[in-house]
Formats: C-alpha cells, sequence, structure tokens
C-alpha cells in the first residue's frame, strides 16, 4: 500500500484467524478492506490451538447446544474448502467406571437431582445419548457415524492399560490452523485487502464519519482511515479498548491459557484418544507430524496478555500424569520434545472456572459519535467462518447494498480438490517431480495443496530448487513462503508456516534465518 491517508471501508486490527476470516469475507463482498497485526500472522493463539475442527462434545454438558450445532455443520463446510489442510479424523473414546463430571456443570447438577445416587460420575449411557446427538446435530453427511469398539482385540486398545475394555469412536477433523490462518489473508489479499504483518496500531480515533488510525511499523508512523473499524485482537481485545481507542466498554475478556506437549510417536495407528480424567477433564492424544504424539490441553488462568504463553512444568507433568493413567507404557518429562501454550481470549461470562467459560464468540458494536467499531469477544477455530459472517451481518446497517454471505464451501489457495483427493494430488505430483519421496511429496499437498505444483515450478531434480536447508526444506520453498505468505523470519517458517523445527536443528534453524535476513535486505536494496 502507497504511504499516505487512504480510506478504507474496514480496518481490522488482528491477524489471527477471526481477523483474516473477517477480511477475507469483507473483501469478498467488495469493501476495501485493510488489516494490522503487530506480530506475525497467527504469532498469537491462532498457532497455539489443539488443531482440531470440533464440536466440542464436552460443551453439551454446558447445554451450549447452538455453539456444539453450529460447530458440527461448520466441519463438513470447511473441509471441502481445505481439503489438504483439514482432513477427517476418528476419535477413540474408552469409557470405564472412573468417569466423572467437571466440578458442577449443568448436566451434573442435573443429574445430581434426578439421579443422586450417581454423585458426579459421568456414566457411559449419558456419553453414548452426548455422541448421539453429536452425529446427528449437525447434518453429518462425509464423515462416518459414531460406532463401538472391544479395545481387547483391536488395534486402538494395544496401547492402553489392559483394564480398558470398551471404546466409543467417533469423527471429528484436523486442520492447519496456522495456515489456515495464512490461507485466509492469502485469500482476503486475492480480493483486494492490504495484509500488514509487523504493523502496530498505535492509536485509533473517531473523526467525524472516519476512524484516524496511526500504524507503526519498521518504516516509521503513518496515518490510514477507515469507515468501520474491527477489534479482532485476541488476547488483547480490551488493551484496545482501553488504551488504543479508549473507549468506555462494560464487556471482559477471560484469558485462559492453553497447553500442549508434543512426545515421540505413542501408537502405530492414525486415530486419536480422547481421555476422560477422574477430576472432569479430558485430553486429546493426536497423532502429529508423522512420528510424533501431541497431548493436550489444560486450561489455566492467565492473568496479562503481555505475559508470555509458556507451558509450566506443572502442567506438562499433569498432562504426562493424565495420560499415563490410560497408557500401558507410561512416559515421562524425558518423552517430550517440545511444548507450546496459547492464550484463548474468552468472553467472561462469570463462569466459576476457566474450563467452565464458554467457548461461544460475542460480537459488541459501538457507533455513538460517529463511525463503529465492532469488538469480537471469544470464540473458536471451527466456527471462525461463522464468526466472520456474523460480524458482517453486525456491520451490514453501515454499508448501504452489502452483498450477502459467500464464503460457505469456497476453496482457499490451493484447495481447489475433492475432499478425498489428497492421495491422487500426491500420486499426481510423484510421478511429475519424480525426485520427491513419499513423505516429501505428502508434506507439499498437505501445506499447499494444488499450489505444490506451481511452487515446485520446472524443477527437474532436487538442485533445481536450490539450497537444501534440511528435513525437505528448500530455497524455492523458503522463496515461496516469503514472497507468497508474509514469513520474514525463520521462525516463522518452522513453527508456523511448517513445523519442520521438530526436525531442524538449532544451527540449521540458525542457517536458514540468515539466509532470509540477508534475501530480504537483497531485496529491499534493488527496490530502492
Amino acid at each position: 500500500m502507497a504511504r499516505g491517508d487512504p480510506t478504507f471501508d474496514l480496518f481490522v486490527i488482528g491477524g489471527g484467524i477471526n481477523g483474516c476470516g473477517i477480511a477475507r469475507d469483507a473483501a469478498g463482498r467488495g469493501l476495501s478492506v485493510g488489516l494490522a497485526e503487530m506480530g506475525d500472522l497467527a504469532s498469537a493463539t491462532s498457532s497455539a490451538s489443539t488443531k482440531l475442527f470440533h464440536g466440542g462434545l464436552r460443551y453439551l454438558e454446558y447445554f451450549e447446544v447452538r455453539l456444539v450445532r453450529e460447530a458440527l455443520e461448520e466441519r463438513e463446510t470447511l473441509l471441502k474448502a481445505m481439503p489438504h489442510i483439514s482432513w477427517p479424523m476418528r476419535f477413540v473414546l474408552p469409557v470405564h467406571r472412573d468417569m466423572r463430571f467437571e466440578g458442577s456443570t449443568p448436566m451434573s447438577k442435573l443429574l445430581s437431582t434426578v439421579m443422586p445416587w450417581m454423585k458426579g460420575r459421568r456414566p457411559a449411557w449419558l456419553i453414548r445419548a452426548g455422541l448421539f446427538l453429536y452425529d446427528h446435530l449437525g447434518g453429518r453427511k462425509i464423515l462416518p457415524a459414531t460406532k463401538t469398539l472391544d479395545l481387547r482385540s483391536s488395534p486402538e486398545g494395544a496401547p492402553l492399560d489392559d483394564r480398558f475394555e470398551t471404546a466409543f469412536e467417533y469423527s471429528d477433523c484436523w486442520v492447519e490452523d496456522s495456515r489456515l490462518v495464512v490461507l485466509n489473508a492469502r485469500d482476503a489479499e486475492a480480493r483486494g485487502a492490504e495484509i500488514l504483518p509487523r504493523t502496530k496500531v498505535v492509536s485509533a480515533e473517531r473523526t467525524d464519519a472516519l476512524w484516524r488510525i496511526m500504524l507503526e511499523d519498521d518504516a516509521g508512523r503513518r496515518e490510514v482511515f477507515a469507515r468501520a473499524l474491527l477489534n479482532a485482537a485476541g488476547p488483547w481485545v480490551g488493551d484496545v479498548i482501553r488504551d488504543t481507542i479508549h473507549a468506555e466498554s462494560r464487556e471482559k475478556t477471560r484469558l485462559v491459557r492453553g497447553s500442549h506437549i508434543v512426545t515421540r510417536r505413542l501408537f502405530d495407528h492414525e486415530k486419536c484418544y480422547f481421555f476422560q480424567g477422574r477430576d472432569g477433564r479430558i485430553m486429546f492424544a493426536i497423532p502429529y507430524e508423522r512420528d510424533f504424539t501431541l497431548i493436550g490441553t489444560t486450561d489455566q488462568e492467565h492473568t496479562n496478555a503481555e505475559s508470555p504463553a509458556e507451558c509450566t512444568e506443572a502442567e506438562r507433568d499433569y498432562m504426562i500424569d493424565f495420560v499415563n493413567t490410560y497408557l500401558k507404557e507410561p512416559i515421562s518429562a524425558e518423552d517430550v520434545v517440545w511444548s507450546y501454550s496459547g492464550v484463548r481470549p474468552l468472553y467472561d461470562n462469570g463462569a466459576s472456572s476457566a474450563s467452565a467459560a464458554t467457548r461461544d464468540y460475542t460480537l459488541k458494536v459501538e457507533a455513538e459519535g460517529g463511525a463503529p467499531v465492532l469488538h469480537v469477544f471469544g470464540g473458536k477455530i471451527t466456527t471462525y467462518r461463522r464468526l466472520a459472517e456474523s460480524a458482517m451481518q453486525e456491520l451490514s446497517p453501515y454499508f448501504d447494498g452489502l452483498p450477502g454471505a459467500w464464503t460457505a464451501g469456497v476453496a482457499l489457495p490451493g484447495g481447489q480438490f475433492p475432499v478425498d483427493g489428497v492421495e491422487a494430488l500426491t500420486s499426481a505430483l510423484r510421478r511429475d517431480f519424480p525426485f520427491l519421496t513419499p513423505e516429501w511429496a505428502g508434506r507439499l499437498v498437505r501445506a499447499y495443496g494444488t499450489e505444490a505444483r506451481e511452487m515446485l515450478g520446472a524443477a527437474a531434480t532436487k538442485e533445481d530448487l536450490g539450497r537444501d536447508f534440511g528435513a525437505t526444506l528448500s530455497e524455492a520453498e523458503v522463496a515461496w513462503l516469503m514472497d507468497r505468505e508474509w514469513a520474514r523470519r525463520a521462525e516463522d517458517i518452522v513453527w508456523r508456516r511448517t513445523k519442520l523445527g521438530l526436525r531442524l536443528d538449532k544451527d540449521q534453524v540458525a542457517a536458514l534465518d540468515a539466509f532470509m535476513v540477508a534475501r530480504a535486505d537483497e531485496r529491499k536494496l534493488a527496490a530502492e
């Protein structure tokens, strides 16, 4: 964007999934859109999720039926739009007598009233009833229904302690969360939006019918104007209200830290485990990046968005102890190869505990004194597209003739192929680029979909892709990520655009970072 004083229809603060999803939706309706993110895209909450498109089975115990129905409906809508970065996954839920409700959920209170002898137990018949609703609330067409497993004779029972004999198996979906954000940003840009990573909104104030917004990046400060402002700053949504636009608001955000650990691979199949603890909490153990297992998550109060979100030793040990109650071969801290943590900006509805706080989203428009601002509180990754539609509905009175919703089923970049087409796409890529190993080709398809071919270009050999940074990361891919996906430093690539940080050593990451800095400097000099 040329420096100066351009005027946007809508300016978005925040480059997480909600901000990028709304920018894409608004740009596709013909609005001029700007988006500023103070760090890298998806550098906070949106790259630190459990990486699932799921309905939220446990939310049924809080009677959040609307949220669960919306999320269930979205799973298949999103699958069709991004089959490269999202795919169906089966979840194995062992059942046993020690299952308990967490605290005093609405369902627990109800059962305690009508069945006082239950004493907080979460019975198998109730779980099966919940899974029946789970199968039917969202109009499921692609995903298979729930079934019962005999763990004594099935592969899914092999890693588990022998005391677990029965499990329910149901469907949800995996999603590459940080790639989802970047692809939404790319599609927004393709539709005319200005995406500005590493750009901080220093201040925003109303001037008659416009917002005057002061931006700051490496080149200094500049002003832009917008007819409407959208605050999708995630954990910093309250800071934007208080310190950036100096507004009064009764709405509050509850910051909840969710931590995860990654271990060596703990089982040989591709299904996920849904474990229930004696404290009523749940824990996922998910096949991850082919050679690892992802375990999470925790729910801990996080007092300050400025405090780094880190997995504490206590959280790590809690997750290890939790899954060890299920595993035949216990794990220890030595098995953990990586951990990460993110802060969920939940809407503060006064819930008694972090895990009981609603995962639903709340949208608040303020238009007193002129140009409107919309604040986004809460939300979950599964419902980001519906949240964007709702946000545009809230803003529609301020934009005459605004077209209707359009994003349902519309493919993200690289996603123009069938839900079951990954294997065929991978085979075709290996046929046309025979130097690719199966693992390499599979990684590229899962990251870039149909665009993997464009990224590889006319390469006939591995050497044609330029420098090899290790773990199949080539100079050609790095250039693509820098030129097309706003990557600037090594961590942007190895922990967000990919997860190759699990496979590269410190020296390799340092060499990649040095290359990227030098390349960026060369291109800057050439442009001057």
